[in-house]
């Protein structure tokens, strides 16, 4: 089972919503998209949610606030999200393509177990420099990256020992 994201807030204020239905809105007028109250609901939901969610997982957690909400538009949404940044893919190993929310979230990386699936967010700085050295190298302003270690966890590899 993935486990739950680290922040560096416990919970997102309304204020927060606000502010990234704005940047939404934004997105949705650029790109000639109409802004709708089945969409807010569905950033509000992501927003709340401190899961990396399958559009699957997202649909199930949409549906219990707003049953006509259909996965078509929850699909569609999460893509939106993803194109105007509040929104990031995170490819795990179990082939699963699942989203976690970006806005106002520090750069994190990922260890992801092979066995079991479970995986551990972490923070490194480091990570975070070397991007910044390898687009200065090759002349490219960075904007973010993805980080991902691969391995078996403890609990795994006590399983195979016993």
């Amino acid at each position: 089972m993935l486990q739950k994201r680290i922040d560096d807030q416990p919970t997102i204020s309304r204020q927060m919503v606000r502010e990234a239905q704005d940047i939404l809105h934004r997105h949705l007028k650029r790109v000639g998209l109409k802004q709708t109250g089945q969409r807010d609901a569905i950033l509000r939901a992501f927003l709340e949610t401190r899961d990396h969610l399958s559009t699957d997982e997202l649909h199930r957690v949409v549906q219990k606030k707003d049953a006509r909400i259909g996965y078509t538009t929850v699909y569609r949404t999460l893509k939106l999200l993803a194109e105007c940044g509040l929104a990031s893919e995170v490819a795990f190993q179990d082939g699963i393509a699942r989203y976690e929310h970006q806005y106002n979230r520090r750069s994190h990386h990922h260890m992801v177990c092979t066995e079991c699936g479970s995986s551990v967010e972490f923070f490194s700085p480091e990570v975070g420099q070397l991007e910044q050295e390898i687009g200065s190298k090759y002349r490219y302003l960075t904007t973010r990256h993805t980080f991902q270690i691969y391995g078996v966890c403890e609990d795994c590899r006590k399983k195979n020992r016993g």
